[in-house]
């Protein structure tokens, strides 16, 4: 992991960071109505529950503020409330307490752990989190896009900035899926769960040189927005339902704001009270 940012060089004078799923690519939604929910319910046989688990899940990952999180910290407050609400879940008590203390988040990082078989949460955590890769590695391709428009602004980019994927996804199917759609030539560094949280991910990309006034996170959550706000750099947002237009928005005018150093203050507040009103007002919903 080290290496990784250790080998990072900075080529350009701006970095431009972009999150995957819900982003850059329209693979969240599918993702979670198709993978993750579905194989929760299966992998600790919840299907009596099954509706209002799904509608949960999918709160907590799509339709709220916290929207984008972690794989790991989803699945541990969902099946923690199904706990107390549906019936005991073994192990779930260790399982959060990793979730809030583990400083990587991630299947490889779970596999790692002494305490994974004395645990049947944390084993079940594991073979659901491959089971979902599974899942998703079996969606069809036409599925697993690009939002109309980012690769006209990841290309316009890339011109003048380097470009680093910042994902808390599985590195595999973001590696995968952006090499397919012809966007990993515009990118310098591929950073996901593996890696750390975003937040660590941009605070070492930081060490390559690089302004705080020109790095730029493009996010459509707030884990996103915090990450970007915990370091000190700008931050744009990707609308939920309106994905097409934030990258048009972000091609013809952010770019520009952020590269001639007019981004910051009126503008960067009024993209950010934009994006507050789009999650809080529930237009992603539906």
């Amino acid at each position: 992991m080290s290496d990784l940012f250790e080998n990072f060089q900075r080529k350009k004078e701006y970095l431009i960071c972009i999150d995957s799923d819900g982003c850059a690519m329209d693979t969240m939604d599918i993702k979670h109505f198709q993978c993750f929910g579905p194989c929760m319910v299966r992998e600790w046989g919840l299907e009596q529950w099954e509706d209002a688990l799904l509608e949960r899940w999918n709160e907590v990952n799509l339709y709220s503020m916290t929207r984008g999180i972690n794989r790991f910290k989803a699945l541990a407050i969902v099946l923690h409330e199904a706990s107390g609400k549906y019936r005991s879940i073994d192990g779930i008590d260790a399982f959060v307490r990793w979730c809030e203390t583990a400083p990587e988040l991630s299947g490889e990082a779970l596999s790692k752990m002494k305490t994974v078989e004395a645990n049947v949460c944390f084993q079940k955590a594991l073979s659901w989190s491959k089971a979902v890769n599974a899942a998703i590695e079996r969606l069809p391709e036409e599925a697993k896009k690009p939002y109309d428009g980012v690769a006209e602004g990841i290309r316009a980019a890339h011109e003048k900035a380097d470009i680093a994927i910042v994902s808390s996804a599985n590195k595999q199917a973001v590696v995968e899926e952006w090499e397919r759609c012809g966007l990993l030539p515009f990118t310098d560094i591929v950073l996901t769960q593996t890696e750390g949280s975003k937040a660590y991910c941009i605070s070492r990309l930081l060490e390559a040189g690089y302004e705080r006034d020109h790095v730029l996170m493009i996010g459509d959550a707030p884990g996103d927005h915090q990450a970007a706000g915990q370091n000190g750099v700008c931050y744009y947002p990707i609308l939920v339902k309106r994905e097409a237009q934030s990258w048009r928005q972000f091609r013809e005018e952010a770019l520009e704001r952020f590269l001639n150093g007019s981004y910051r203050g009126k503008y960067e507040n009024q993209c950010a009270a934009d994006f507050e009103k789009n999650l809080g007002k529930g237009e992603n919903n539906g």
